[in-house]
């Protein structure tokens, strides 16, 4: 279905990690032996996407391109680029190094365990609507608190979705947004994701579209413990990672 579409992945690599309690950023930390960003680099390299731009921290490329990539073989990735204060800066440096892509994947590089299947997904998805966000059904029942930190109201919870990465856009789409959005800075208050530029920008609705429970963010200590085992638990049913 892609074969005639460019499809381009920005991947970010740039987060500090606070919460993981550690002078090395998450992103290089060791996951089963291997550095975390490593996982998603090479499940990019195996997915349909044709183009890969990494964006690091500040000071970090050099890093990178000797301690982190020589192992990997990656043949996709054209470019490391130095991410800004805010993901949204890092994002927006990412698709401008982009070069001729038809769609884009925008994928926080903290998510070790994405698949090639669910790349694909986001995809097809972005190709069908334009925009996607890849994300699974919430399995709690969520509370809105108010200002004083009381239960004020339960959303239906099956209307509620945990979203992930990649997100997946026509990339004219997602960089129109984004070069609105960088040029006025009242409009960069509360963005936390891409999809939020988007929709806030353009008015696109965004299709959701499954990812996997498994699909998890590394943000804390325990979120590493949980990445490895599922890592051995796919090792040892053979799953492709």
């Amino acid at each position: 279905m892609t074969d005639t579409f460019r499809i381009g992945a920005v991947i970010l690599a740039g987060g500090r990690g606070s919460r993981m309690h550690s002078d090395i950023q998450k992103q290089y930390m060791l996951l089963d032996g291997r550095p975390l960003i490593a996982y998603a680099l090479e499940a990019f390299e195996r997915s349909c996407a044709d183009d890969l731009v990494l964006v690091t921290g500040a000071g970090e490329a050099e890093f990178v391109q000797k301690e982190i990539l020589p192992p990997l073989g990656l043949t996709k990735l054209r470019s490391i680029v130095t991410g800004g204060k805010e993901r949204y800066h890092s994002v927006y440096e990412g698709l401008k190094a982009l070069r001729n892509c038809d769609y884009v994947l925008i994928h926080d590089g903290a998510r070790p365990l994405v698949t090639e299947a669910v790349i694909s997904r986001a995809v097809q998805a972005a190709v069908q609507n334009d925009a996607c966000v890849v994300g699974m059904p919430v399995k709690d029942t969520i509370k809105v608190a108010d200002a004083h930190g009381f239960a004020e109201s339960t959303p239906d919870r099956s209307l509620l979705w945990q979203v992930q990465t990649p997100q997946a856009f026509a990339y004219p789409l997602v960089r129109g947004a984004y070069d609105r959005l960088m040029a006025d800075e009242t409009l960069q208050k509360g963005i936390t994701d891409d999809a939020m530029v988007v929709e806030h920008l353009s008015g696109t609705k965004v299709r959701l579209v499954e990812g996997s429970y498994e699909n998890l963010k590394v943000t804390t200590p325990e979120d590493l413990v949980l990445a490895e085992a599922l890592l051995k638990k796919r090792a040892a049913s053979d799953v492709p990672l």
